[in-house]
């Protein structure tokens, strides 16, 4: 779209009324709303202004409505001012910035009202996240499933100072290695980070970065001002003296004004003529306004510089900017935590023509009028219908088939359970996409990846088979491949299953994503796997093995702090199934609990085992079913006399079961437990406490009420797991009932299972002995003997 002198005009004094909209939400947050709770927002202040030209010459011009953008966390404020120029946000919730169900301080998909694509917050990670949302819409138009929808350009606003963030690096280096395309990262290169100045010449290494790894790179350095100043007598002068200043030097003159930088310039270049009076025929606010006029303050130059791709390749634009440009403490390094003043305010209200009483009018103290800027916003493209998108529910079948065996590990299981529903051309198998962190065979994807293929966008066939080397694995590429291999990152993992498990609102066609990972390296990418359930997508991420029960492997790799992750992790549904008629009810009710309606639905989180187990024989019955997927049922119902109740999970439960036994000759009635989730128990019992003390008289009991309310207050609990007590500890509080909770709490021992769990207190001995400690009467004889 061609920019006339009419439309640059506009799109400028829209960019300056959002920076006022955001300076005056910030202010209003801080001096004006009442009952504030004395936090301060500062830092939104300085990078707002910052990136007010940016973000208008995007969302006022060059966006359109397939478009999505990732915007730097603190530039919240002129978001929200540009959304509530569109229409799109409500002057209540900016009054209420920062409030109780206010604008949130971070663009948020789910708390915020507005059009917010990605949440931000956590920095470095919406950044990435436009990275492999490009990747999956390549995916989906791979797949014949855009239809007539255009492609997309994935935009991130980045700080300079965001890319210190080790996830981003490791996301170029994945988007290289997919032929990363229409992504486009803008980085605000104010050149300050929190705490200080950033160092010299980091744009050079961001340039180099960048085109080592296949980008192209468009530097906005000078702005108009300043251009047609280069081109005056005395211009090149200029222009060294600006591109030799330090970055410090140059932000304490913005600060100080234009009678600093004249001293400055007359004192380094000296009397020279041309130059002299270059800088002497502007008074010091015109010389402040030339000296700060850089690129990314100057529409018209971000407005070319984003005009000028007319190709797909990954772009990054390093647009220089003085943080907090305009206000009273530009360039300051402490103006992150900088905050206007009333007066301050004040006399910053009268320089943007507003009057008193007036502040959030919309176009208040523009020379244009309201009837020619509602014209020109209703037409700008961004701005147009289509850009929420909804897609089908995939339909699960009643149940999902494996192979059964005798005895089976429930990561053996996984893998079977997806190879049965990738032998068939169900809509959910042509959904299913799988992912992992290079280690798609020892997490039992093999199988899957055998059948379905690895996508690639162009054909690679696997050279072992080609030269007809035996092998197990068929590892061809090709666009119609559902498994995306990754390089061993777990941050680009979470963040991948996040932009996977979000397309059926970026793109329109819902993926049913399944990533795998080795169970103690989820803290390796926690940060990731917390940003993708904050905000609400959905996924299926499958953690094998775990625990101590992955004693032969070695000390380093066993978790014991995962189960506990699981259930305080919002949006995230975890399960610690022990056999494999479990884990294959759990994963039918995961594929649905992954397309329920925001604040239903969710992601799941499934604890596995490489640990072989004697499988149980019986029949799936839709009372068990529900039991599982509602976190327990009764393996062994305890009697009306029941002196105890043991309870486990996961993979120990040989050994609860072998304990039940030999204590069911010396107690009466005992119980065996089995807990498939102790997530959802938590949260079920949780959320009917709530509802009780919310509805008085209402008495609502939750699963794990009504498994225990049978039991007599004087029974014991023993409960076992291969991770952190507390995971089941808690189930004495339920009812009361005293509680012996065996777990692990620390790692880093290795040798056989028996070995480790007779070391730390788990093996069937361990439990006998928890439970004679729980109950009177003659000391339990029976035990397992010691091999």
């Amino acid at each position: 779209m061609p920019v006339d002198s009419a439309r640059l005009d506009n799109l400028t004094a829209l960019s300056r009324k959002a920076l006022w909209l955001s300076s005056w939400t910030i202010h209003h947050a801080n001096h004006i709303r009442p009952n504030a709770d004395g936090l301060k927002v500062g830092g939104h202040q300085a990078s707002s202004a910052s990136l007010a030209t940016i973000m208008s010459a995007l969302y006022f011009h060059v966006l359109r409505p397939e478009d999505r953008v990732a915007v730097k966390p603190h530039a919240s404020p002129v978001f929200h001012a540009i959304q509530y120029l569109f229409g799109r946000q409500s002057r209540e919730k900016l009054e209420n910035f920062r409030g109780f169900k206010g604008a949130q301080s971070y663009p948020s998909r789910t708390k915020d009202v507005d059009d917010v694509d990605f949440s931000t917050g956590s920095v470095g990670l919406g950044v990435a996240q436009t990275l492999f949302a490009s990747l999956v819409q390549d995916y989906v138009k791979a797949h014949g499933w855009m239809k007539d929808r255009r492609e997309g350009r994935m935009i991130a606003l980045v700080g300079d100072a965001e890319m210190d963030e080790g996830n981003i690096f490791e996301a170029l280096a994945e988007g290289w290695k997919h032929g990363l395309r229409n992504t486009w990262w803008v980085v605000d290169y104010n050149r300050q980070s929190l705490d200080a100045v950033v160092r010299e010449g980091l744009w050079e290494k961001f340039e180099t970065m960048f085109r080592n790894f296949g980008w192209d790179v468009v530097i906005v350095k000078y702005g108009r001002l300043m251009r047609e100043a280069f081109a005056e007598a005395g211009g090149e002068a200029l222009k060294r003296w600006i591109d030799n200043c330090p970055n410090a030097l140059y932000a304490a003159l913005c600060f100080q004004g234009g009678a600093a930088f004249r001293k400055h310039l007359h004192d380094e270049i000296g009397d020279q003529g041309p130059i002299t009076k270059l800088i002497d025929k502007r008074n010091d606010e015109e010389l402040l306004a030339l000296m700060s006029n850089l690129g990314g303050h100057d529409m018209a130059s971000m407005l070319d510089a984003f005009e000028s791709i007319d190709h797909d390749r990954p772009v990054c634009f390093i647009a220089y900017t003085i943080k907090g440009i305009g206000l009273p403490f530009q360039g300051h390094k402490d103006n992150h935590a900088g905050l206007m003043t009333v007066a301050q305010m004040e006399k910053y209200r009268e320089s943007q023509n507003i009057r008193p009483g007036h502040e959030w009018d919309k176009y208040e103290g523009l020379a244009q009028g309201a009837a020619e800027l509602d014209a020109f916003l209703a037409r700008v493209p961004f701005n147009q219908d289509g850009r929420r998108l909804s897609a089908p529910v995939v339909e699960v079948p009643q149940q999902l088939a494996f192979k059964p065996s005798p005895q089976m590990s429930t990561q053996q299981g996984f893998g079977l359970v997806l190879n049965e529903i990738a032998r068939g051309d169900s809509e959910l198998a042509k959904r299913i996409v799988t992912t992992s962190p290079d280690v798609t065979v020892s997490t039992n994807l093999g199988p899957w990846v055998n059948r379905r293929g690895l996508f690639a966008r162009g054909e690679k066939a696997d050279l072992f088979r080609s030269e007809k080397i035996p092998s197990t694995f068929n590892w061809d590429f090709s666009p119609k491949g559902q498994h995306l291999e990754l390089g061993i990152a777990e941050m680009n993992l979470f963040i991948m299953l996040s932009a996977l498990g979000l397309s059926h609102q970026i793109n329109g066609e819902r993926l049913l994503p399944v990533g795998t990972l080795y169970d103690p390296f989820i803290e390796r990418g926690l940060d990731a796997l917390n940003y993708a359930c904050y905000q609400d997508a959905r996924f299926m991420v499958a953690a094998t093995p775990s625990g101590i029960t992955l004693a032969p492997e070695g000390g380093a790799h066993q978790s014991i702090a995962t189960p506990l992750i699981g259930m305080a992790q919002d949006g995230l549904a975890s399960f610690e199934p022990a056999f494999v008629d479990e884990l294959a009810v759990i994963m039918g009710w995961g594929f649905h609990h992954m397309q329920r309606d925001p604040g239903e639905g969710g992601s799941v989180y499934l604890r596995l085992s490489t640990r072989s187990i004697e499988q149980a024989q019986r029949i799936m019955t839709p009372e068990l079913a529900l039991g599982i997927t509602d976190g327990a049922y009764w393996l062994r119902k305890p009697g009306p006399n029941a002196e105890l109740v043991i309870a486990y999970t996961g993979a120990v439960a040989p050994e609860a079961i072998e304990a039940t036994g030999f204590i069911g000759e010396s107690r009466r009635d005992i119980g065996l437990l089995a807990i498939t989730s102790a997530d959802r128990l938590h949260a079920g019992w949780t959320a009917a406490r709530k509802l009780r003390r919310d509805r008085r008289g209402v008495q609502h009991l939750s699963h794990i009420e009504k498994l225990l309310a049978p039991l007599p207050r004087d029974c014991g609990l023993v409960t076992v797991i291969d991770g952190h007590p507390s995971a089941l500890g808690w189930l004495g509080s339920v009812r009361g009932h005293r509680v012996e909770a065996l777990g692990v709490e620390q790692f880093g021992q290795t040798g056989s299972i028996a070995d480790l769990y007779r070391h730390y207190g788990i093996d069937a001995n361990a439990i006998i002995d928890a439970a004679e400690s729980l109950t009177a009467g003659a000391p339990i004889v029976h035990r397992k003997m010691a091999v």
